[in-house]
């Protein structure tokens, strides 16, 4: 574990729908994009959307004739492999392809399903940065902790919270730096309003508590999910191909969003800063 040359950055949540596809695509095309050489895992066999981003990406830049940046991706397995193959070989798999890819690019970006998969367990162990996105509201806080609905106060740690605790322990244990948690609030409404409020007090509360650092993550944007049948982001798309008009509000605000998770990750890594 000690021998890695890249970042490790999982994108990592064991509730299904918070995002996570679409935060790896981002933070691999904005680390590409930043000049970084880039390897990705898609660990998420059932669904496979990052694995399916970079296909459609190439096919969109060959049928175009376009210059696009790539990272070198893998998958982790099929899903009916790991479903019959042995949980023990899973992980050792999956830990020997981490320490592959680590050892020969300055970034990897790993994509996890939203369960308790053996291999995603691995790969948050080797975490130099968990990234854990959340959509903003008071059904996706039970994935970090329990609330209370009288006193709408925190009363206990969930699950997740408490694995993450364990995995940083057990690279403390091997003499690893310590893991840097990132919970960003995704699809944040423009409009104001009592859980909204509510919801951000008690994310505020648990990133002292638990040692997370909580950043604004991607609104609900349509820009998102217009751009991923072509295999693109909004980093990819140059002001003269959208029209007499240029970018629009909305594509600007995207953009800032995608280079603000983007700078948040590097900041925090020793590895990946950006010079001052």
């Amino acid at each position: 574990m000690s021998s890695s040359k890249a970042q490790i950055i999982v994108v990592g949540n064991e509730k299904g729908g918070s995002g996570k596809s679409t935060t790896a695509i981002h933070l691999t095309v904005g680390l590409l994009r930043a000049g970084l050489s880039v390897a990705s895992i898609d660990l998420d066999a059932r669904q496979g959307t990052l694995t399916r981003f970079f296909e459609l990406r190439r096919n969109f830049a060959n049928s175009n004739d376009l210059h696009l940046l790539h990272p070198n991706h893998e998958t982790g397995g099929s899903e009916q492999a790991v479903t019959a193959s042995n949980s023990v070989e899973d992980q050792k798999q999956t830990e020997t392809l981490i320490r592959n890819l680590a050892s020969r690019y300055d970034v990897l970006v790993i994509d996890t399903p939203g369960s308790a998969d053996p291999r995603s367990q691995v790969a948050h162990v080797y975490a130099d940065t968990l990234v854990t996105p959340i959509n903003d509201s008071f059904v996706d806080l039970d994935v970090l902790a329990t609330v209370n609905p009288q006193t709408i106060e925190v009363d206990r740690t969930s699950h997740y919270t408490e694995t993450v605790w364990q995995h940083r322990k057990t690279r403390a244990s091997h003499g690893l730096s310590p893991m840097t948690w990132i919970v960003m609030r995704n699809r944040l409404s423009s409009l104001d309003a009592v859980s909204k409020r509510e919801v951000g007090r008690l994310l505020r509360d648990m990133s002292e508590r638990f040692g997370f650092r909580l950043v604004d993550g991607f609104g609900e944007r349509v820009i998102y999910r217009e751009l991923f049948l072509k295999g693109l982001t909004i980093l990819d798309i140059q002001e003269d191909t959208v029209g007499k008009g240029g970018l629009s509000l909305s594509h600007v605000s995207a953009r800032q969003e995608i280079r603000t998770l983007v700078e948040v990750v590097r900041q925090r890594s020793p590895v990946l800063k950006s010079p001052t």
